[in-house]
């Protein structure tokens, strides 16, 4: 699930965030031209990663400087995991108030502080362990994000055990739909409006099996009132992108599956448009999912 050398950083440590159960580390990334009431990027890296891999690969800090947009970047540590993995299917790492949900909650609350940053423009993104971690912080916190964007994840509360966790990656069983939206709407008290959903995988992931991305799409459909398929079909590059709009035309879901590609984040590192990097799970497919999520967020 996802590595990269540590050669060079452009993001300082966070060093102090309040409480902090899930014992995670934190980076940021706040660039020159980020202004009073800026918009906040919230970046989980998957397994084998730092945040300093994911971000030299995905190209998220070179978008910040285009767009004025700080970052932060929790980071997982092998005391906790021995892949570096966000622990998405431990009880205590799944619920409002507790464990890794509870210290990436901290770290915002501090960076929405010393920043000055807008609170209603504080989004989440993550790619594997990442991608599954940030279902749990949209599932948990729904207030705190306008947005989520899911890269080669798993819904929310899909597994509860490490041996479920293998089952569901490889795309084997997992809840019923009604019961995936019964998990998120009992994971807080929160009543709307929810946060919008980029769903992106690979066609061909051996690691994740992409019906997981469907499942994170079924997940949210009742919870923004749009069951069914998507109201329409998009070519993005040569991709397909599904949208499923409300009553109101407004854009709740989105759904790219990226046709022959594996396990990792989808980038194009070439051209004038270019960003990040290209490595074991950065794949250079020709689209930037980094670059089309910030502009499903309003950030580009």
């Amino acid at each position: 699930m996802a590595s990269s050398s540590v050669s060079y950083s452009r993001l300082t440590n966070l060093n102090e965030f309040g409480n902090n159960p899930g014992s995670l580390h934190a980076d940021i990334y706040i660039p020159k031209n980020f202004s009073k009431n800026g918009p906040l990027v919230v970046v989980l890296h998957g397994s084998t990663q730092s945040a300093e891999g994911y971000d030299r690969g995905s190209g998220w800090s070179e978008l910040a400087d285009e767009c004025g947009i700080a970052l932060l970047y929790p980071g997982q540590r092998k005391t906790n995991n021995p892949l570096s993995s966000f622990n998405w299917f431990k009880s205590g790492d799944t619920r409002r108030g507790s464990g890794e949900p509870l210290s990436i909650f901290h770290m915002i609350e501090q960076v929405v502080e010393d920043h000055a940053i807008d609170p209603l423009r504080v989004f989440i993104t993550g790619m594997s362990s990442g991608g599954a971690m940030a279902s749990v912080m949209l599932a948990t916190y729904p207030e705190v994000f306008a947005g989520g964007a899911i890269i080669a994840g798993l819904p929310y509360r899909s597994a509860d055990n490490l041996m479920e966790a293998m089952v569901r990656m490889k795309g084997v069983g997992g809840p019923s739909d009604s019961r995936l939206n019964s998990l998120v709407r009992g994971a807080s008290t929160f009543e709307g409006p929810w946060p919008t959903i980029s769903v992106w995988h690979g066609g061909s992931d051996s690691t994740v099996d992409n019906a997981n991305a469907d499942a994170i799409v079924r997940q949210w459909q009742a919870i923004h009132q749009v069951e069914g398929p998507p109201t329409r079909v998009e070519d993005v590059v040569g991709f397909p992108r599904l949208v499923w709009c409300n009553e109101a035309g407004q854009e709740g879901i989105e759904e790219y599956i990226i046709g022959g590609m594996g396990h990792g984040t989808p980038i194009m590192a070439s051209g004038e448009k270019g960003l990040g990097e290209e490595d074991k799970y950065m794949l250079e497919v020709g689209i930037s999912s980094i670059r089309h999520i910030a502009y499903f967020w309003g950030l580009s």
